[in-house]
């Protein structure tokens, strides 16, 4: 195993921040994968993998890509959950790595909902 670095310790660190800016609601926006057994065998390591080299090439300090559970919705996967600050989330199914870089594109860059690939915005409350 090879030593760290400075720059490695800098880079870590910098993530770490960008991690909690967003917990602490200074960051911009989450991206969930929905990674259940479901999403895996639908192609959500796909998405995850193509939303990745799309930040990275990006340079999107300010955005979390993160990983949850099945949303419940089996039939629809691999799903996407968009959230962004001040916005009710947003939920993308039938995905493909190429919609995924479009909804990354438009929603989480440039703000506008992608509604084509849109399955519902807001939660979904039980009373």
């Amino acid at each position: 195993m090879s030593k760290l670095t400075i720059e490695d310790l800098n880079r870590i660190g910098q993530q770490v921040k960008d991690t909690i800016s967003l917990r602490q609601g200074i960051g911009r926006c989450r991206v969930v994968v929905h990674m259940g057994t479901c999403g895996i065998a639908a192609g959500a390591r796909a998405i995850m993998t193509a939303l990745i080299k799309e930040l990275e090439s990006r340079d999107v300090p300010d955005v979390i890509l993160t990983t949850s559970s099945c949303a419940g919705l089996c039939s629809r996967e691999p799903m996407v959950t968009v959230e962004a600050k001040d916005q009710p989330p947003v939920k993308y199914v039938d995905l493909t790595p190429d919609k995924a870089k479009e909804i990354l594109e438009k929603h989480v860059v440039g703000g506008e909902i992608v509604s084509e690939y849109a399955l519902s915005v807001g939660n979904e409350k039980s009373l």
